[in-house]
């Protein structure tokens, strides 16, 4: 059977760098955090949930290499963050796999419980 995708996985290939980022488990997270407003850290934080503050630096900072992020310094003390144009289209691609999880999550919580029981079929 051939790869559909052909030599779209190569090492490097742009497509190998999307699924980089969308694959951080926080990264989609403060991404969508960011798309109706720019917020600050403490926003986030809180918005997001189980996020550690560093483990967000640490995310910010990489979103902002990626020139998906943007830090905004209002005044000395209050700093924000926002997506970039190039971050904001992401936030459409964020809202189908959303909208995927939301169909299907329960699907996929029933088929690992069937199949800690053993009872799943392969």
């Amino acid at each position: 059977m051939q790869n559909a995708a052909g030599p779209s996985f190569l090492a490097d290939c742009p497509t190998r760098l999307a699924v980089e980022i969308i694959s951080d488990k926080w990264a989609v997270l403060v991404l969508f955090g960011l798309s109706d407003q720019p917020r600050r850290h403490g926003e986030l934080v809180d918005l997001i949930g189980g996020i550690s503050r560093k483990v967000l630096t640490q995310t910010l900072r990489r979103l902002q290499q990626y020139g998906l992020v943007e830090r905004h310094a209002e005044a000395p003390r209050r700093i924000e963050y926002r997506l970039t144009d190039l971050g904001q289209t992401l936030v459409e691609p964020i809202e189908v796999l959303t909208t995927w999880a939301r169909d299907h999550g329960e699907a996929i919580v029933d088929f690992q419980a069937a199949a800690q029981r053993g009872t799943a079929a392969v």
